[in-house]
């Protein structure tokens, strides 16, 4: 496969890791673009947010809407990226966005869930659940309203992720591609399946673009991992850097007007504190299209 994220493929992997950490980003304010409106954003807003994304696979945008809670504004936002295939999942809102808010007690399904809650939620991608053919590569969150204390985020580029990885030890990279190294178990409501089970890898190469998916989470209930040496060994190595220091993991919490457009990279949310007059709303919108412009191609071009 030509792609430098096979990992039989050293020359092409060394050619793309030059060009991925010349320049990398080293500050959350490298990553952030102001915009007027995201609705509408001018050429040159465009080209600043999708440089970042190309060298970085996100970026954060920091309009001026405040917490208008227009919900064309990441709809619109999306489209301007080449993100058309909207996820619907099954908690989300009639037009496929999730508000993600405390959902009150006796509201339904969404208070059983840590997203709608005030709960830290632990490193992971969006949708590592889904079926192969379900995979998220782009998500987008914009914020309406952020909470009072908390809440903030934890950023990492799973591209770096694997360079890490790869570069301690390229058995890491095959260990965590095997195509069974992964089992989420099937979600049940009673004698109904409502999910089928989910095997796969976590780090897996399109076949025809040569990008890079990673699904992860890593959250010990609802997770099975294939109990092998090496695959603990490497997700022992993840673990471990994900909580420590890097300078390749950014900090910072989502105001009102400002949002985050990326694909699909791995993320965290501290836990918050909401008040009666202020209560945190965000939305979220997850693709199963990867931003436009922002391929492996690109880079090797």
């Amino acid at each position: 496969m030509y792609s430098p994220f096979s990992p039989d493929n050293d020359a092409l992997y060394q050619c793309w890791r030059e060009q991925k950490l010349q320049h990398y980003p080293i500050y959350l304010d490298d990553l952030i673009v102001e915009v007027r409106d995201p609705r509408h954003l001018t050429v040159t807003e465009h080209q600043a947010m999708l440089a970042r994304c190309r060298k970085a696979n996100m970026v954060i945008y920091a309009g001026k809407t405040g917490d208008d809670p227009d919900r064309s504004i990441p709809h619109r936002m999306a489209q301007q990226f080449g993100l058309q295939h909207l996820d619907h999942n099954w908690l989300a809102d009639n037009d496929g966005l999730t508000s993600l808010t405390v959902a009150a007690v006796n509201s339904g399904a969404r208070e059983h869930y840590i997203p709608y809650s005030n709960s830290l939620i632990q490193w992971h991608t969006d949708g590592y659940y889904n079926l192969p053919e379900q995979q998220i590569h782009g998500l987008l969150l914009h914020c309406v309203q952020s909470a009072p204390e908390g809440g903030e985020n934890r950023l990492l580029d799973h591209e770096i992720a694997y360079l890490r990885l790869r570069d301690q030890n390229p058995d890491y990279i095959r260990a965590l591609m095997q195509p069974d190294v992964m089992t989420i178990p099937a979600r049940t409501d009673g004698d109904i399946v409502a999910r089928a089970k989910n095997v796969g890898p976590v780090f897996s190469v399109d076949a025809v673009t040569g990008d890079l998916h990673m699904r992860y989470t890593i959250r010990g209930r609802n997770v099975v991992w294939k109990d092998d040496p090496l695959t603990r060994e490497a997700l022992a190595a993840l673990g471990d850097w994900l909580e420590g220091d890097s300078t390749y993991i950014f900090r910072g919490k989502l105001e009102p007007g400002m949002g985050l457009v990326s694909n699909n990279v791995l993320h965290d949310r501290s836990g918050f504190t909401d008040t009666q007059d202020r209560r945190r709303l965000l939305y979220r919108a997850r693709y199963m299209d990867r931003l436009a412009g922002t391929g492996v191609r690109e880079w090797l071009a």
